[in-house]
């Protein structure tokens, strides 16, 4: 895989998913989404990313942003129902603003990027925050700023790994979830893609596991990491014809900017 290739694209995944996921009362956070829908949409990672993009596409058209907004508070912010934790202290510790924040905080610390706390109220640890840094990280690289893919590799391997498969699955399964639940197999689909960019393994051992019915086929370890490799040169394959966004329409969703 050429990561210099598919990072366009990678940037354009976590700007989605930071316009998804950040909260914020800006009436144009969701602009731009229709158009990377439709980036995403003609060269998915997979399938089921594929049906589930189209999922959220037709949600869009049928109810507007305002039903994104509307579905985004009842999973998030509605007290009168289970909400789903959004924090990487959360799911590590069981708490919120736990040493995960600190350790986001330390990561910041090291980059031109700043959290604009009077429009981003979210810890730097929550999942919106962590895209759009992602996101932000993946321009300065694209920009020639090569030092910070040490950071990303941290970012995604200390922090998002650990606790974005628990997320998925909280999001999916949320009784109010509709869209999201078609947000949370795409989020999987790419989590993959990124432990496979990143040479990284899914966390052992899981609090909370999604068991899927076993396979008679015995596969053994070489076979395995032969489609592995098969599979990430597929999904890069498709990144690479995806085509990045102009900038603006990814800017500071989370409230971060550079100095």
């Amino acid at each position: 895989m050429k990561k210099d290739e598919v990072n366009p694209a990678r940037s354009l995944y976590y700007g989605f998913f930071s316009k998804m996921l950040v909260y914020t009362e800006d009436l144009g956070r969701f602009d731009g989404l229709t158009e990377a829908l439709e980036v995403m949409i003609a060269n998915p990672l997979d399938a089921n990313s594929a049906e589930a993009l189209k999922e959220i596409q037709a949600f869009v058209e049928t109810g507007s942003h305002e039903a994104l907004v509307e579905e985004y508070d009842a999973i998030f912010h509605d007290p009168e129902s289970p909400i789903v934790r959004t924090t990487a202290s959360y799911y590590d510790e069981g708490v919120e603003s736990g040493k995960k924040r600190l350790e986001v905080k330390q990561f910041l610390a090291k980059t031109k990027i700043r959290r604009d706390e009077k429009q981003y109220k979210e810890p730097e640890d929550s999942i919106g925050f962590l895209v759009t840094f992602m996101h932000e990280l993946i321009e300065l690289i694209i920009a020639g700023e090569s030092s910070y893919n040490t950071l990303q590799h941290c970012l995604f391997d200390e922090i998002l790994n650990g606790f974005e498969d628990i997320f998925i699955i909280d999001l999916y399964e949320h009784e109010r979830a509709h869209a999201y639940r078609s947000l949370a197999v795409v989020i999987q689909a790419f989590l993959e893609f990124e432990r496979l960019y990143f040479g990284v393994t899914k966390p052992k051992p899981k609090p909370k596991v999604v068991r899927e019915s076993e396979s008679c086929e015995f596969i053994s370890e070489t076979e395995e990491k032969r489609r592995a490799a098969n599979r990430v040169e597929r999904s890069a394959d498709s990144l690479v014809k995806s085509c990045a966004l102009e900038d603006d329409a990814f800017e500071d969703e989370a409230g971060i900017s550079e100095l």
